[in-house]
């Protein structure tokens, strides 16, 4: 796989951010509550663990203040539950509350009506702190795949208006193989409901996921901007996706095995050093604002 990347010349004026507005959101979970983690912590024992999802969630809204942007926080209803004031702050600093799910459980795991209660308990709790509807929604490690497309009808039957789960990638907990990579109306029994995917860069063929999570942490930033940007210069926005944990090198260590540790906690020293630069290197708005900015030069009859 060859890609040339454009070197920064010392002395060089920086490149401006793109004129696209892309998405910037967070999925607001502690770190023990992580899909990697399962099995090792029952759901039982979450309130005996301690919590540092307060300190790091307001790192990123210190972070979005610092650049002037908004974002979209996609909320798990347990830290909701258990922290309403940092719900509160988030909305009052002028960001979209989004739906995370109540427990943070995988949805091809559960049944329909399982994955219904579960966003129905999470969406009402989040509506009843904000006193404003919540229509955004991220299903925990993205799991909207083949064998549960289900879940949208469910998301649109309970109001959603928006839903940003379908990774079109290949991976062993998420994603779904050949999905559109830009943001799209998919057509239910229920009606229609946008679809605002993960970015994806198309490399010689392959849809390399880019800009977000572990990626993010993995990939060298210039190889993360050169992708976005490729994605920004082909016509489209990008929802770029952290969580709190990821800015807080300083978390307990949860033995996972190689593989799960390694994916949770490669890179986390460098995370926040590398979003205040993708602050500064790209133009962000909430998923919503990104969303109809893009439909507004959508050409004409491909906009819902």
């Amino acid at each position: 796989m060859s890609m040339r990347l454009r070197p920064h010349r010392a002395g060089a004026p920086p490149e401006p951010p793109t004129a696209t507005l892309n998405a910037l959101t967070f999925d607001v979970e502690d770190y023990y509550q992580v899909s990697a983690f399962d099995g090792l912590l029952s759901r039982t024992a979450w309130d005996g663990m301690p919590s540092r999802v307060l300190a790091s969630t307001e790192r990123l809204l210190a972070l979005c203040d610092e650049a002037g942007v908004r974002a979209t926080f996609f909320v798990l209803g347990y830290v909701a539950w258990r922290h309403r004031s940092l719900v509160r702050a988030i909305s009052r600093a002028g960001h979209e509350v989004g739906c995370h799910g109540f427990w943070h459980r995988l949805i091809y795991e559960q049944t329909p009506g399982e994955f219904r209660d579960d966003v129905r308990q999470a969406r009402d709790l989040l509506e009843e702190i904000v006193g404003a509807p919540v229509t955004s929604y991220r299903a925990p490690s993205f799991s909207v795949t083949r064998r549960s497309e289900w879940a949208l009808d469910v998301l649109l039957e309970e109001g959603f208006l928006i839903d940003s789960s379908v990774y079109p990638v290949r991976h062993d907990r998420y994603g779904l193989p050949g999905a559109a990579p830009e943001p799209h109306p998919v057509e239910r029994h229920g009606g229609l409901l946008w679809e605002f995917p993960p970015p994806v860069w198309r490399v010689c063929g392959y849809p390399l996921p880019v800009g977000g999570g572990g990626y993010f942490r993995l990939y060298p930033y210039p190889l993360t901007k050169h992708g976005l940007r490729s994605i920004n210069r082909a016509g489209r926005p990008f929802a770029f996706y952290l969580h709190p944990w990821e800015v807080d090198p300083a978390q307990p260590r949860l033995s996972a095995g190689w593989l799960r540790s390694w994916r949770h906690y490669v890179g986390l020293k460098r995370t926040e050093g590398r979003l205040a630069r993708l602050l500064r290197d790209f133009r962000f708005g909430t998923l919503t604002e990104a969303l109809d900015a893009y439909r507004g030069v959508l050409p004409e009859g491909r906009a819902a």
